[in-house]
């Protein structure tokens, strides 16, 4: 077996024997023991009791976090003449229309966000395998297909974190920096288990939250309390 380095080591010592913490418990020991050399991301992990094969338990949505993520959202927005040109001016990272849609098509993927005008999806729909994998399909739903293209750009960059239940029904997101107070991470917490809790699917039956788990990049994970999670 493999020797644990120290901070490894150290980590998994803190976290021993500590399970379903409050919000509180929980961003103080995964924040006070995220000790990489670079600014690890705080991330939530949710098991919910759905199954993702049925349309009607599918779990998506979209929260813009109170105090935003700390990343640097890139941005690419499919769109001509004027919207493209607005979109420019919001702060896009990418525009184009088949130019672009030939990049990806070509591999190329350097963005974390697509936007799409609706009379532009005819040359999206046809990433469909490309992007739909990544999450990265525009969508109406989560406001990611519109004309109001400043101000889907702007949600972007200012810390709108979309999400979607995975097969096995996990839905995951990063929520901040370790480097944010321990106040604002909460904050963040609380808003996103409440925007899924919101998002509860009319076909999901029994429990709905039946895990929910809190971590930093490098770091190992440890439970919340679900009642205490959900204000319930």
């Amino acid at each position: 077996m493999a020797k644990l380095g120290k901070r490894t080591a150290a980590a998994r010592e803190a976290f021993a024997g500590k399970d379903n913490l409050t919000v509180e418990e929980a961003v103080a020991l995964v924040k006070g023991n995220a000790k990489a050399k670079f600014d690890e991301t705080i991330e939530i992990a949710l098991a919910l009791g759905v199954d993702t094969r049925h349309a009607d338990q599918m779990v998506r949505g979209v929260i813009g976090l109170p105090n935003g993520t700390g990343k640097t959202m890139r941005v690419a927005v499919f769109a001509r003449g004027p919207k493209a040109e607005e979109a420019q001016a919001a702060g896009a990272d990418i525009v184009g229309a088949e130019d672009l849609m030939e990049t990806i098509q070509g591999g190329t993927i350097e963005f974390d966000r697509c936007i799409a005008t609706p009379d532009m999806m005819p040359v999206v729909g046809r990433l469909g395998k490309v992007l739909g994998p990544r999450n990265l399909m525009p969508n109406p739903k989560v406001g990611t297909v519109t004309m109001d293209v400043k101000a889907a750009v702007e949600a972007a960059k200012g810390g709108e974190v979309q999400f979607k239940a995975e097969k096995g029904g996990v839905v995951h997101a990063g929520l901040g920096k370790a480097s944010f107070d321990e106040a604002k991470l909460v904050e963040n917490v609380r808003a996103f288990v409440e925007a899924v809790q919101k998002a509860k699917p009319s076909g999901a039956k029994g429990t709905y939250m039946k895990k929910i788990s809190l971590s930093s990049t490098m770091g190992p994970g440890v439970t919340l309390d679900v009642e205490n999670a959900t204000g319930n």
